[in-house]
């Protein structure tokens, strides 16, 4: 059985793992590089295709395949698999980027560029570093992740500003509110910060608010 813990395996003699990482990256980016203008859609691998999120992330992709834009995935079920399957049946492309994981992650059928990693890290370069744009839908620890990586990556000027939307304001309004109280409050992020994301619900909406400040 392959080892689980892959940060694990690098101990003294093992440096040659280094190579299987470059090769990640050689790998995502001969694959993503003439992608083109990309949205990168982030949001839970737990939700069903009947969940109103999914139907709302299938349209929210097609909108936007419709507008010349790809989409970039986890390559996963639930909302990836939403927006791969939004982008395929618009007629689009999307990238699907599988994680290998113990459970919950298998590659969904509608992706058609597809990458396989081993290292989330490397993953979630390939996530920033080809998107213009970054569209939350509702997740859990892994969308958080990606989330904040973005917003701390465009607070400290290591990447561009791009849109970043968080989908559901019913949702996200609670993470809002505590980051106003708390962090702006208390003096850990600026007020510039909080314009760093904004909070949109309505598909059309969003795609023209990411039309209006990307140039393509």
């Amino acid at each position: 059985m392959e080892k689980q813990f892959v940060i694990d395996d690098f101990k003294l003699g093992e440096s040659w793992r280094l190579f299987k990482i470059m090769g990640e990256f050689v790998d995502g980016v001969e694959s993503l590089h003439d992608l083109g203008p990309a949205v990168s859609i982030f949001g839970s691998a737990r939700i069903m295709p009947e969940d109103p999120i999914y139907k709302k992330t299938e349209k929210i992709a097609a909108l936007f395949a419709q507008n010349d834009f790809s989409i970039i995935t986890g390559g996963g079920g639930g909302v990836m698999e939403a927006a791969n399957k939004g982008a395929a049946e618009a007629g689009g492309t999307s990238a699907g980027l599988n994680i290998h994981l113990p459970f919950e992650q298998k590659p969904n059928d509608y992706a058609n560029v597809r990458l396989e990693f081993n290292y989330f890290f490397i993953r979630k370069v390939m996530f920033i570093k080809y998107a213009t744009a970054y569209i939350v839908m509702p997740g859990g620890f892994g969308t958080l992740d990606e989330l904040f990586e973005v917003l701390t990556l465009v607070q400290t000027h290591r990447i561009k500003p791009l849109p970043v939307i968080l989908v559901e304001s019913q949702y996200w309004g609670g993470l809002k509110d505590w980051i106003e109280a708390r962090l702006l409050a208390e003096k850990r992020v600026s007020e510039k910060d909080m314009s760093i994301f904004q909070i949109l619900d309505d598909p059309q909406e969003i795609v023209a608010y990411v039309k209006k400040v990307v140039i393509l």
